[in-house]
């Protein structure tokens, strides 16, 4: 367990102190509605297990399931098989809450594993809270990871307080999927078969209007019954008028109620005119990979579920509705949570090993995600995977969750803010309650202290 009181001292770590005693840290697990039962198994599986003698052991902790973590599991192989001299000890936890807690505490109990994955909207608050530590560039560098490797808005947002803390793997943004079908059929598609373009509020709507007619149900199958999409679709479209959220500090409230409803409008109308209402995420998969919907607004993570069922589509950027290219965006990225005491060996092992599943990330880049390794991302095998090399340009136009310490995925902000415009796209509140609802929401949060 924790001794009375544990100090870390490993170098170059963020200002604020991180001496923890023991009744703090058990506090702030209760905070993060963990207990201490849950607590003293997270501390013992991430102890130094036995391993090869003359070997090297290194821990990684990941959330990857499904698709995801199969081609992880493939990337682990390739490196294990490719350095004999490492005992790699992987683990596959919760996706969500239970596994951001869960690396929260272990990193505050001194005892994390050597290398996580982070979502990248979440690296302000475990940065901002000393739970990670920054990486060495030289380091890096020594192994190939350089900063011209990388799309500038994603690699600028892997750093904090000028300091570099995760290594993205790849960008998974908001994109359009499209039914070859039934856009052929609406005279949607050119000569080479490919989507006209149309930018705009009354071009988006019209070409989702001729695809409804065409597929005789949907122009656009949208799962507005799922929190989550409301929130990312809503975060796209409030970037391309450039809303703001809070203060650059984070410390107050300066979110634009008059964008706001011009964008949930806009969403609650493409919802009532050429989608639905009532339709929850597997239902608007289901629907567009039925070749009931023209259109189908998601992350690009479901390009497997479509290639699978063999349907007929394609993919291309998130349109341009009101005047930006802007589209939501997150990122798996590579961390080094904070260590009670490094061991020089193990962190250049885990350095070794961050840089080799970037060069790797092909496999990765299969399941939709964007690889933001431009060696892989500019690869003539990559540009000629299709159609995940369709939407690669989307990296340059991310806009992330707001860098406040509740936000990022699976946060209490994407929560509040899912279901505050999920009641407005759906009907059941006007614009101005469900923006009330989100500010109120908001406010609490602001003026909750963080529990790190």
């Amino acid at each position: 367990m924790v001794s009375e009181q544990r100090t870390f001292t490993t170098g170059s770590e963020p200002e604020q102190a991180s001496r923890i005693s023991r009744r703090g840290f058990l506090g702030r697990a209760a905070a993060l509605g963990l207990g201490t039962t849950a607590l003293a198994g997270i501390l013992s599986s991430c102890g130094t297990t036995a391993f090869g003698a003359g070997k090297t052991h290194i821990t990684y902790w990941h959330l990857l399931g499904g698709g995801d973590g199969e081609r992880m599991l493939e990337m682990v192989q390739q490196f294990q098989h490719n350095h004999p001299e490492v005992d790699l000890e992987a683990v596959t936890l919760s996706w969500g809450t239970p596994y951001y807690t869960k690396l929260a505490m272990a990193a505050a109990g001194g005892r994390p594993p050597d290398v996580g994955i982070l979502h990248m909207s979440r690296l302000p608050m475990y940065a901002g809270s000393g739970l990670l530590e920054p990486f060495d560039t030289s380091a890096l560098s020594n192994n190939g990871i350089t900063q011209d490797n990388f799309v500038d808005p994603v690699w600028q947002k892997a750093h904090y307080n000028g300091k570099l803390y995760a290594v993205p793997l790849d960008t998974h943004p908001l994109v359009m999927y499209y039914s070859t079908d039934v856009c052929q059929k609406a005279g949607l598609l050119d000569s080479n078969g490919k989507l006209l373009e149309f930018k705009g509020e009354d071009d988006v709507l019209n070409a989702f209007s001729e695809a409804k007619k065409a597929s005789g149900a949907l122009g656009l199958a949208l799962g507005v019954g799922d929190p989550s999409t409301c929130w990312r679709v809503f975060c796209a479209l409030y970037a391309q008028l450039n809303g703001q959220y809070f203060s650059a500090d984070g410390t107050q409230l300066t979110f634009e109620d008059d964008k706001a409803e011009q964008v949930l409008a806009y969403i609650s109308k493409l919802a009532k005119e050429v989608g639905s209402t009532n339709i929850d995420y597997p239902g608007a998969v289901a629907l567009f990979s039925g070749g009931k919907a023209g259109f189908h607004w998601n992350g690009e993570w479901e390009v497997t579920t479509f290639q699978t069922q063999k349907m007929k589509f394609d993919m291309t950027l998130f349109p341009n509705v009101f005047g930006g290219q802007q589209t939501w965006a997150d990122s798996h990225s590579l961390v080094l949570p904070r260590q009670g005491t490094v061991d020089p060996e193990r962190r250049a092992m885990s350095i070794k090993f961050v840089s080799e599943l970037l060069k790797s990330s092909y496999i990765w880049a299969q399941g939709g995600h964007i690889p933001t390794y431009l060696p892989v991302a500019t690869s003539s095998e990559y540009k000629q995977l299709v159609p995940q090399s369709h939407y690669a340009a989307e990296a340059s136009n991310v806009v992330y969750d707001p860098p406040v310490w509740f936000g990022g995925a699976a946060s209490e902000l994407e929560n509040q803010a899912g279901a505050a415009f999920q009641s407005i796209i759906t009907q059941q509140k006007t614009p101005k309650q469900g923006i009330q609802q989100f500010r109120a929401a908001m406010l609490k949060q602001l003026q909750t202290p963080k529990p790190f």
